[in-house]
């Protein structure tokens, strides 16, 4: 599913994302994860820096969703799809380069606003994340404009 240009737009802004996988039980399991890149034809790429219940999951069920929220433009998309587990050593450099680009902005923006700002945290968390462990390609097959209808 091609993604807009106002969606893809709006999920490059966000530092985060929620990604929702299913637990062997049924449940749903969520966790956050950072947007590395967006492909125009509907594939979202993210990388994953600890192979621990979100991989499990996507190993058994490669049912997904991704929701990224703006509370200052109550705006948000959840998107529905399947993912693909890319091992490690398979990533193309370039993903790797990209996503420590992204790293040092948010550090940069953690600094930044420390400066002008109180201080939210004592020490800079991302500069302590661990390399990525697996990258999760998402394939869109549905999207859900969250913003709510009165606000459009």
């Amino acid at each position: 599913m091609k993604l807009t240009d106002e969606i893809n737009q709006f999920l490059q802004n966000q530092s985060f994302t929620i990604v929702s996988s299913i637990d062997k039980d049924g449940s749903l399991h969520n966790a956050c994860k950072g947007i590395v890149e967006i492909d125009r034809g509907g594939k979202i790429y993210l990388l994953d820096l600890y192979k621990s219940k979100t991989y499990e999951n996507l190993k058994r069920n490669p049912r997904i969703s991704l929701t990224a929220v703006d509370e200052r433009t109550f705006k948000g998309y959840c998107l529905k799809g399947r993912a693909e587990i890319i091992a490690r050593d398979k990533l193309d450099p370039r993903i790797i380069t990209a996503w420590e680009n992204k790293l040092t902005s948010r550090i940069t923006h953690r600094i930044v606003k420390n400066i002008t700002e109180v201080k939210s945290h004592p020490r800079h968390p991302e500069a302590l994340l661990p390399k990525p462990e697996y990258m999760i390609a998402l394939e869109v097959d549905e999207v859900v404009d969250l913003t709510p209808r009165h606000l459009k």
